[in-house]
């Protein structure tokens, strides 16, 4: 079955039917779900298709990567596509640039959208223009594609480039996500006498090649990703710095391109170099996806660069174990994340040695991509360094709404955050009391909360946090930006059994400040983000709002009076239990 009849099956299923009105919504939504990995709430958020979608059928933010996703969906039967398609992505693009004339145009699933992605270029993202297709793209159409991305690379306005994921991207891309068997690839590479040395490294077989660019645009696995399996990440495409470096020099000094380079580096199970010819078998480049991608990109410049190479190492590789961890080691030159500087910084390294002094059988994770032993530790007492940035956004920051950026917390509010004193007993509250959040942000929703909020469950539920820290103020009268002590409150909530009564309690009121602000929106008639609110300080001050009202009002509720008594009872603190906010806005 090809990747057309395979996503026509899965569309016509009941979820599908009956909540998008056609199969290119349909389409669109598999591809969400399938290949970004979004659940259905999530995935239906982001759909903007329909009269007014201004040829964007849908949006999707990832804050983690901090990427704006564009995507344009064609689910055609046909083998090929003209050019047509790529000219609404690049409309697409051209109204990008000016949010204000697309949103007065747009419909209100977009409108709101719009609101989004302009929070998100003020944060620096990249834009991705998703072009999904289950056909090809014409010869003609590929030209096409190259001189897009060559218009978007070169705006110096935005960051952004067209994806294209075609009926064999689609496939790899689906067989990736669901980490199938994928077909290897078997190459046989042309080199000229004096340009390559085969070695032998403690029992390994490698070869050394200087290979010509003409070459590498006829590796097959370049335009799916297939080439990359084992690599750590696929393309970036042709806007970031490096493969704008990349694609100057082919332009420009194509003949030098060897020198200015750091080399490909490429593993196989079967490798023998003779003659004017390098074989390989079960073929992986592990490091030099970002360059080969942006030379085919380049081809047609490639295709006239005489004299031009580039450096390739090859090893036979036969042990998965072995291939992985020459993948990872020989990417450490990829970009570096604020939040990964952070974990061997001196405060960071304290925090860590008191939290598992504190709790032997526990583990505080501070480098990301850490395997933690579950047979050594308790998973009762591990604890992530991003997970903690972010409650500590929530909790002794009150600012919920900067819990969804990591470039916030680990660059322009870091020594806000993280004090080398800050009591481990602390950090473990802080974990207990957002895996009790957590427990209610399932699909299965089981605090009821409005489905646009449990699109947000990457950050929404330190939202949830900050309601139960509001709630302490509330009952112990406390004065505005006061903090209850994480541990102490925690200790009370386990005390007096009241865990299963205040997550409820916090959820409802967080539901309720998201509905009355819908409301709200509706009322004036104005265009109503969720993802705009819940980074906005007015979310803030509306939970807080919610808080009070609901606590007010507990009286009057059947059994209120002796719930009020219980919640005085179990959420009291003393006012030394209490500080004030740690200023990180």
């Amino acid at each position: 079955m090809d990747i057309y009849e395979k996503i026509k099956n899965d569309i016509a299923g009941d979820y599908y039917k009956n909540n998008y009105s056609n199969d290119g919504e349909r389409f669109v939504a598999w591809y969400l779900r399938n290949i970004h990995n979004l659940d259905p709430i999530e995935a239906r958020d982001c759909i903007t298709d329909g009269a007014g979608d201004k040829q964007i059928d849908a949006v999707y933010i990832d804050d983690q990567a901090q990427v704006v996703y564009i995507v344009q969906g064609k689910f055609y039967s046909q083998t090929s596509v003209n050019a047509e398609p790529l000219r609404e992505v690049l409309s697409s693009w051209v109204q990008i640039k000016n949010l204000d004339a697309l949103q007065e145009a747009a419909n209100n699933r977009l409108k709101r959208k719009i609101l989004d992605i302009s929070d998100a270029l003020k944060d620096d993202y990249e834009v991705i223009f998703e072009l999904i297709t289950t056909s090809s793209l014409s010869d003609d159409a590929e030209k096409d594609l190259e001189a897009y991305n060559n218009q978007l690379s070169s705006d110096p306005s935005i960051s952004a480039s067209i994806a294209l994921v075609d009926a064999d991207g689609l496939k790899f891309r689906y067989d990736e996500a669901l980490n199938r068997a994928r077909p290897y690839i078997n190459y046989d590479f042309t080199v000229e006498p004096g340009k390559f040395m085969e070695l032998n490294i403690g029992g390994t077989k490698a070869v050394i090649a200087a290979i010509p660019l003409k070459e590498c645009i006829k590796i097959p696995g370049v335009k799916d990703g297939s080439l990359f399996r084992r690599n750590v990440r696929q393309s970036l495409g042709n806007s970031n710095k490096v493969n704008k470096g990349i694609t100057k020099t082919i332009r420009n000094d194509s003949k030098d391109f060897f020198f200015y380079h750091n080399g490909i580096t490429a593993i196989c199970s079967k490798l023998h170099a003779a003659g004017d010819t390098i074989s390989t078998r079960e073929l992986n480049v592990v490091n030099g996806c970002q360059s080969l991608s942006t030379i085919y990109n380049c081809s047609e410049a490639v295709k006239k660069a005489d004299n031009a190479y580039v450096l390739f190492r090859f090893y036979e590789i036969k042990d998965t174990e072995t291939a992985d961890k020459i993948s990872i080691s020989t990417n450490s030159q990829s970009a570096v994340k604020a939040r990964d500087l952070r974990s061997n910084d001196k405060n960071v390294l304290m925090m860590k040695k008191a939290y598992e002094q504190k709790y032997p059988d526990g583990y505080f994770i501070t480098k990301r991509g850490e395997n933690v032993n579950t047979a050594k530790y308790n998973t009762d007492h591990v604890f992530n360094l991003t997970d903690l940035g972010k409650a500590l956004c929530a909790w002794h920051s009150q600012r919920p709404i900067l819990s969804y950026s990591e470039t916030r917390i680990f660059d322009k509010n870091f020594s806000q955050l993280f004090h080398k004193d800050y009591p481990p007993e602390n950090m473990q509250a802080l974990k207990e009391l957002m895996d009790e959040v957590k427990k209610c942000w399932t699909p299965d929703n089981p605090l009821g909360l409005n489905p646009a909020m449990l699109a947000m469950k990457s950050f929404m539920p330190y939202h949830h946090l900050f309601a139960i820290s509001v709630l302490f103020d509330t009952v112990n009268s406390m004065p505005p930006d006061s903090v209850p002590n994480p541990a102490k409150a925690l200790e009370n909530l386990k005390k007096d059994h009241l865990i299963d009564q205040i997550i409820p309690m916090a959820g409802a009121a967080l539901n309720m400040a998201f509905e009355n602000a819908v409301q709200e929106a509706q009322e004036k008639e104005k265009v109503f983000s969720p993802q705009n609110w819940s980074k906005a300080k007015a979310s803030i001050n509306a939970i807080k709002n919610a808080i009070r009202s609901q606590y007010s009002t507990i009286n009057f509720m059947p059994g209120g009076a002796a719930l009020k008594k219980q919640l005085q009872a179990g959420l009291k603190l003393d006012n030394s239990d209490f500080e004030a906010r740690w200023t990180a806005d």
